[in-house]
């Protein structure tokens, strides 16, 4: 498998402006965000809510516009594209929304919502089209005949299956999937997961899969990006983040994971405190003020993502912590 990025974010950020009747101040929801998704590679992003990781995935496919940074996939620079240069483009990257319900549309059919971006695009003849939509249909394990039918007619995890379906109909190399199986029953969740998994391999995908459950993103994911406020914390191989958590935040995270046996003795690390808002973060480091291993210096600069091992790199000023 090739170790070139394919998707690669440089210092990408991204500010929420009030609007002419607010006087509120600029929302600063992504800082200097950088890192890179090699080719057929599955990147997980995780954090709490409020951590920015949905404002990522909409950025990078710029379904909101970033405020500055480079965002390239397949060596192009996607933020320097023109409304129609993007337009041709989006049929290489596609979403998959955490509400499948909210994304699909009542007054359309199945077959209507899966055919939709091939009409835009102007993708084969009319049949050429339901065929192609029905092949989507037959990878996420559903009958042909939901082409004719509504979204209300299907269960939960139907629906999300008919959202990867959207998803795939354009053939995209790159596929944002936003808290895809949060909405599911956990029952259904697996399911899902599995099928995602299985299609990421068979077709290749490279994928930015952002979660907060971190006992799926070490099931589905090669590599770990953990965001707090806006900012990268830590990112390392999804193996090495588990067995090997370096920056405090992370080994929050982590050991409130449950554990499959109800006998084990772990030392959980209760976070104090919520999320402070991104419109007045803390100064020096933002995870400083919930952080119970903060000294003074940490109000001061903030930390760069430093290496701390291959391809293991964190945010955080106490080396005496690793």
């Amino acid at each position: 498998m090739s170790q070139q990025p394919y998707l690669s974010v440089r210092n990408l950020s991204k500010h929420f402006k009030p609007s002419a009747f607010s006087r509120g101040p600029v929302v600063k929801a992504l800082q200097d965000i950088s890192f890179d998704i090699p080719r057929g590679q599955v990147v997980g992003l995780v954090g709490e809510s409020g951590s920015g990781k949905t404002t990522i995935g909409r950025s990078i496919l710029r379904l909101i516009e970033p405020t500055s940074g480079v965002v390239e996939l397949g060596g192009t620079d996607v933020t320097a594209m023109s409304a129609r240069q993007l337009r041709e483009q989006r049929r290489k990257m596609q979403y998959i929304f955490q509400d499948p319900f909210a994304s699909l549309s009542p007054r359309m059919t199945i077959g209507q919502i899966l055919t939709e971006g091939l009409d835009i695009q102007r993708i084969g003849t009319r049949a050429e089209r339901r065929a192609r939509a029905e092949r989507a249909l037959e990878a996420v394990e559903l009958p042909a005949d939901a082409f004719d039918r509504y979204a209300h007619e299907f269960s939960g995890g139907q629906r999300q299956r008919i959202g990867i379906a959207r998803a795939l109909t354009l053939e995209p190399e790159f596929i944002v999937a936003d808290e895809p199986v949060s909405a599911l029953d956990v029952s259904i969740q697996a399911q899902v997961i599995n099928l995602l998994r299985d299609l990421q391999i068979r077709l290749g995908l490279t994928m930015l899969f952002i979660s907060h459950d971190l006992a799926v993103v070490e099931y589905i994911c090669d590599t770990v990006i953990v965001l707090y406020l806006g900012r990268i914390m830590e990112i390392a191989p999804a193996a090495e983040l588990y067995a090997n958590p370096t920056h405090p935040y992370t080994r929050a995270l982590l050991s409130a994971i449950p554990s499959p046996d109800p006998g084990a003795k772990t030392q959980r690390q209760i976070l104090t405190g919520d999320i402070p808002s991104p419109a007045n973060p803390p100064s020096g480091c933002v995870f400083r003020t919930r952080c119970p291993f903060a000294i003074e210096a940490c109000a001061g600069a903030v930390p760069a993502l430093r290496e701390t091992a291959p391809g293991h790199a964190r945010a955080c000023i106490r080396d005496d912590l690793l």
